[in-house]
């Protein structure tokens, strides 16, 4: 065996895995689901017979814990020079200038602000709503904040308008309060741990926790620093964070990110919109669909990166492969009909939320229509994914996941008997091709195993 089909035989055992467990993942999440809204059910119904009401049931409703976190922690020193009454007015019109600033830059990387303490500004990434991109967008943020300051020193007094950072992620308690305005106070260990290693810290630095650097290391340039005695846990490491790495940089600063960092944070951000998406599917449709089920959408997903990889395709095209993937069937939520152009409109809708660009969003939706039968791709990613759609053609259970697709026709009275079914079926299959080489290689052999196995079943 040659290393190429190793390395793709190494390649496929892994997605195949990732496959099942993402499957597994979804099971317990619905069934999490189930027991959830059931526990919800009995309480009320118990809140009802004590005459109590339905919005204090849960006394802990206000309470939420988040098991990934990044907390962040900013001196800003200086803040004890504003006691002079020569400047102190002016002093305090620059500073509310930089922390509005700062708020700014933590909407843009969708991070909460926790509060203002004296002298120091803290904030979280992952809360009110979770995702696995975190640590990354709070240490981009403090990267933005620390070259904010820095353009300020030179406009005003250095001394005032300098700072220290302590980055720290792990599980949090969040107490929301308010209704119009809603705010969060955090409390744990991972907070008490970020304000020490902020703590630690020398202005113009941006310390972070080895928890954090593992989660960012592959993204940003950092140097060991030290190391922090925590009571009951030892010794933490820390590292400082001295920019993005000159690879993934569009300035010299290492500051500002360029295309190829953008793709590989969508690659991991796409695990976030991945769940939220085939819970919406879980969800959504129709109980009569047994073949395009989230099952086909994880199948889907994993193929075009499989198939693509092995085409040799960019990091930015196995994006766009795997965000049609996902959306490619997500129109049957809305009808079973033109479910690809339905599917275009969601992505549309979703796809603006996280950071995809309009030409991206282009071009994933022309992917998506490529999928409309019966297939015509025009190009190379079209051609991965109407391979990809169609993969089970070659598989060793092609006919039983065929027949799930005639069970769904039947359900809706789009085709007749069984042997109608297996006709069709011999006369879809023969007059199929496999458009890619990887496809070629994998599926077609089989496929014509697959024809001679159908026509054993049809009845004269």
């Amino acid at each position: 065996m040659s290393q190429k089909q190793d390395e793709l035989l190494k390649r496929i055992q892994k997605l195949v895995k990732q496959n099942q467990e993402l499957i597994d993942q979804n099971e317990k999440l619905q069934a999490a689901i189930d027991d959830l809204t059931e526990d919800n059910e009995r309480l009320k119904k118990r809140a009802r017979g004590k005459g109590v009401s339905e919005e204090v049931t849960d006394a802990r409703s206000n309470v939420r814990k988040f098991k990934m976190a990044t907390v962040l922690f900013a001196n800003i020193d200086g803040f004890y020079k504003l006691t002079d009454d020569t400047d102190s007015e002016a002093l305090m019109d620059q500073l509310d200038e930089v922390l509005l600033e700062f708020n700014c830059i933590l909407k843009k990387y969708k991070i909460q602000k926790i509060k203002t303490i004296g002298d120091t500004y803290m904030a979280a990434g992952g809360i009110p709503v979770k995702n696995i991109t975190n640590p990354i967008q709070v240490v981009m943020a403090a990267l933005e904040m620390h070259s904010y300051l820095k353009k300020r020193s030179q406009e005003s007094d250095a001394r005032i308008w300098s700072m220290s950072l302590g980055i720290h992620t792990g599980p949090v308690t969040a107490n929301i309060s308010g209704k119009k305005k809603v705010s969060y106070d955090i409390k744990g260990d991972t907070v008490n741990i970020a304000h020490r290693v902020q703590g630690v810290g020398e202005n113009g630095k941006i310390l972070i926790s080895v928890m954090t650097y593992e989660l960012i290391k592959e993204f940003f340039k950092c140097e060991y620093f030290g190391k922090l005695p925590v009571k009951y846990k030892g010794d933490l490491e820390m590292f400082e964070v001295e920019g993005i790495r000159p690879e993934y940089s569009r300035d010299g600063e290492g500051v500002e990110p360029n295309e190829k960092f953008d793709t590989k944070f969508k690659l991991i951000q796409f695990t976030d919109l991945q769940e939220i998406i085939l819970d919406k599917l879980e969800k959504e449709l129709p109980p009569y669909l047994y073949y395009h089920n989230v099952k086909h959408t994880v199948d889907v997903v994993t193929e075009v990166e499989l198939i693509g990889w092995a085409e040799g395709v960019s990091d930015e095209e196995i994006l766009i492969l795997k965000t049609a993937g996902l959306f490619h069937d997500a129109g049957h939520t809305i009808s079973y009909d033109e479910h690809e152009y339905h599917g275009t409109q969601l992505a549309r809708e979703f796809l603006p939320q996280y950071g995809y660009t309009e030409e991206q969003i282009d071009r994933i939706c022309d992917v998506i229509m490529a999928t409309k039968m019966p297939p015509a791709p025009k190009n190379l990613l079209q051609k991965i994914i109407c391979d990809a759609d169609l993969d089970y053609l070659g598989r060793s259970d092609m006919i039983p996941v065929s027949n799930t697709l005639y069970k769904e026709l039947k359900e809706q009275e789009k085709i007749g008997t069984l042997n109608d079914w297996n006709m069709l079926q011999v006369k879809f299959i023969t007059g199929h091709q496999y458009f890619t080489r990887t496809a070629q290689a994998l599926r077609e052999v089989n496929k014509q195993k697959q024809i001679e196995r159908i026509r054993e079943l049809i009845k004269e």
